[in-house]
Order: C-alpha cells, then sequence, then structure tokens
C-alpha cells in the first residue's frame, strides 16, 4: 500500500493528477423511460424530474455531502493516493455554490472539466466520465439542482503536495489522459446494451473505481472495469471472469445486486455500499437490466497464477475463522441467505487485492439499507481483537478455503492499511 502510493506520487509529479469516486439518499427517483438521445418533452418539470432521476445515477449528492452537513454543499473529504479533495458546493448559493452557473458552463465542467471562471477541476470529479453524457441529460441535472435550497459553504482548500495544488498541472493532466466526448452508441449493438454502456460509462462513472489507474492516476483503458483501487478499498472485476469476476453471475444476481445490496453470491461492502444505498437502488429496471447487459459482454481476462498457500497458515486460519467468523458466515463459508453473505466462491472474496476484505475485517460492515430491503445488518470490527498478523492469516484462509483461490495476504501490508484506514479523512 505504501509503495503504491510512493509509486503514484512519483508518476503524478512527471504527468499530472488524481482519480477517485463518489456516492445518499431515501427520497424515490422518478424511473426513467428515457432512450438514449431521446429528449423529454414534458417542459421544465420534465426536465427536473430527469434531473433528479440522473443525479441518483451519478451519485451526486454523496460526494457533495458532508457528514452531518447540507445536502450538496460540499466539503466531504475524498481520499486519494495523492492527498485529499474537498467536493465543492453545488447548491444554487450565488457566493459559494453554483447560483450564478449558467447552462453553458454547467456543461463545460462537466464534459470538460473547467469551472464557471476557467478554473481546472481535479478528476475526483468524474468529469472524465461525464463527459460522455449528453447535453441534454446535463441541462436536466442542472435544472433540478437550481431547485435546491441555496446553502452558503465556502469551499476547503484542498490537501495536496505541491504542485499538485496547482491547478494548471490539470492542463498536462487532460492533454495526456482526457478524452473529451459524449458516448456514440455502437450501431452494432442493441439499444439496451447501448444503453447500459452509456449508464456505466457516463453518469455512473463505474470505472473511477473498478478499473486500474496508472501512476499519474488516470484510467487504464486497455484493461476497463476489472478492478481497481479507490478510497482505500479494491473495487472488484466486472468483466466476465470466472473466480474473481462477474463470469458465473447472471444478469438477475447484477440487477438484485444493485438494487438491494445483496443477492445469493455476495453483499456489498466498503465504498460500494454507499453507492447502492445512494443512488443504484433509485435506478429503474429497464435502466438495471441494461446495465446487467452490458457488464455481461464484458470479455474475461486471463487469470492470474496465485501460489499455493502453505498448510500451517491455512491450518491457523481456520482455527481463527472457527472462533470469530464461522458464526454468522457458517462453517463452510456458505453464509445465511438473507443475512449473512457467503464467503465461500465469493468473487469479491478472490478479487485480485484484498483490501476491502481486510478493511471489513478491521472495521466491519453495514450491508446497505435500500428500500427493497431495508434491513441493513452489521458486522462488528476486529481491529481491536486481532493483530495484524491474525488478519492476514484469517484473510489468506477465507480467500483459499472451500475452493476459493487467490493470494496471500502478509501482515506487513495489514499494518500499513490498517494505518491508513486510522488516519482517512472518511474513516
Amino acid at each position: 500500500m505504501g509503495l503504491r502510493r510512493s509509486l503514484a506520487l512519483a508518476g503524478l509529479l512527471l504527468a499530472a493528477v488524481l482519480c477517485s469516486a463518489c456516492s445518499p439518499d431515501r427520497e424515490p427517483a422518478a424511473p426513467s423511460t428515457v432512450k438514449l438521445g431521446q429528449r423529454m418533452s414534458a417542459g421544465p418539470w420534465g426536465d427536473i424530474s430527469r434531473g433528479r432521476y440522473l443525479v441518483h445515477a451519478g451519485d451526486c449528492k454523496a460526494c457533495h455531502t458532508a457528514p452531518g452537513g447540507a445536502p450538496f454543499a460540499g466539503d466531504r473529504a475524498i481520499p486519494t493516493p495523492f492527498g485529499t479533495i474537498y467536493s465543492s458546493n453545488i447548491t444554487p448559493d450565488p457566493e459559494t455554490g453554483i447560483g450564478r452557473w449558467t447552462d453553458e458552463d454547467f456543461y463545460r465542467a462537466m464534459h470538460e472539466g473547467i469551472d464557471r471562471l476557467g478554473n481546472h477541476l481535479y478528476p475526483a470529479f468524474p468529469y472524465p466520465w461525464y463527459t460522455r453524457m449528453s447535453r441534454d441529460d446535463v441541462r436536466a441535472i442542472k435544472a433540478y439542482l437550481d431547485t435546491l435550497a441555496p446553502v452558503r459553504q465556502n469551499h476547503r482548500e484542498n490537501e495536496l503536495p505541491w504542485p499538485l495544488g496547482q491547478r494548471g498541472v490539470l492542463a498536462v493532466w487532460n492533454g495526456m489522459f482526457f478524452d473529451e466526448g459524449t458516448y456514440r452508441p455502437d450501431p452494432d449493438r442493441s439499444a439496451q446494451w447501448n444503453r447500459g454502456a452509456y449508464l456505466v460509462k457516463g453518469p455512473g462513472h463505474c470505472g473511477a473505481c473498478h478499473s486500474d489507474k496508472n501512476l499519474a492516476g488516470a484510467t487504464d483503458e486497455d484493461d476497463p472495469l476489472t478492478g481497481g483501487f479507490a478510497e482505500h478499498a479494491f473495487a472488484p472485476n466486472l468483466a466476465g471472469g470466472i473466480r474473481d469476476g462477474l463470469g458465473t453471475w447472471t444478469g438477475q444476481d447484477i440487477v438484485q445486486y444493485l438494487r438491494t445490496g445483496r443477492n445469493g453470491r455476495t453483499a456489498a461492502a466498503g465504498p460500494m455500499a454507499e453507492v447502492i444505498e445512494q443512488s443504484t437502488q433509485y435506478l429503474s429496471k429497464p435502466d438495471l437490466e441494461a446495465i446487467a447487459v452490458y457488464l455481461k459482454s464484458l470479455p474475461a481476462t486471463k487469470d492470474a497464477s496465485v501460489a499455493s498457500v502453505d498448510k500451517d497458515t491455512l491450518g491457523r486460519g481456520a482455527a481463527l475463522y472457527v472462533d470469530n467468523c464461522a458464526g454468522c458466515h457458517l462453517g463452510e463459508g456458505q453464509g445465511e441467505l438473507g443475512a449473512f453473505p457467503p464467503l465461500r466462491k465469493s468473487t469479491a472474496v478472490q478479487a485480485q487485492s484484498a483490501d476491502t476484505l481486510i478493511g471489513v475485517i478491521l472495521n466491519g460492515a453495514r450491508i446497505p439499507r435500500t428500500e427493497a430491503e431495508p434491513t441493513g445488518l452489521a458486522m462488528q470490527g476486529f481491529a481491536d481483537h486481532l493483530d495484524d498478523a491474525q488478519i492476514a492469516t484469517l484473510t489468506t484462509y477465507i480467500r483459499n478455503a472451500w475452493g476459493n483461490h487467490a493470494e496471500a495476504v502478509d501482515a506487513g501490508h495489514v499494518e500499513d492499511l490498517r494505518e491508513t484506514l486510522r488516519k482517512s479523512p472518511d474513516g
């Protein structure tokens, strides 16, 4: 973890900047029946309803709402490998928000990553994905935001090392890594597939977390959605891998997961739990099905070889599992349907990185509360109960028991991640 951050910072000093993701609302969104590229004709109220739906799809409120703060007023700390970014106020306050922004100003920010005054925005604001959104969709989002109560909330200075605090460096980053332009439908694919691709690549900005990043923090376009780091967690592979991807998931599995935060295979944890609770549960069934169709079309990558784990480690891990985990997840890791997620044959457990699993063991987790599944069961953390070596051994066992197979975890990595999570502004 420490080495990766050091390499990323070194790469950034040569080029430029950042990457991250965002994600709250119990307010039901209007279902979207609008096809890709179709303009709504219901006048301004139609735009507002559509904009509210797209704000959910874009998971805007969570990133732009600080814990205990006013909705959309910003000041939420977004951790990145290079420092902390504080989100901006997007209420219509004329002094500290976007009250003086025109539709064109807002479109330029979403499409080019440049604000009303001509300043470059950090790509912790996911304009590299929002650029794919249609002008009508962006205009509808602005129409909805204009209806919010204005909140006076000044923007806190970002905590970035030199020269990353100089926004001019982002012009270099954009020139090297940013491809501006709206989504162009693939004529060889169905309307449903294109709708799913638009949602994933545009407002959903799934690749901001679920794709690998280069040393400058830019998404690896040659290997999209095969897993990546964000907010001190690992967002797993969404491509067709059998062991650690969605190869064995059905389309209905994906829909159920995005709507409820759980299915028969897993339950959401880490940043994804917030995404489901505050974003995807509000998407319409046709849109969730379109996302599933698109994700199921992604090809599997070659499965990397994984070294076997020695019997002594597995034996110690099994004892730790019986003492700390089996009461809920049961002896064979099968879990309890509707309550405790299975660990056996779990693609999340077998992910390329164990960081999300380690984070859950350290700090606990809560299954998302959704309208379809309002009971968000919680798991306690073991940070005060198990030391780094024990957590490494337990994690390694879970990742290699009951037919699972994944890289072992060492105590030094757990120590680094424990300290990172302890210092994290969102932790």
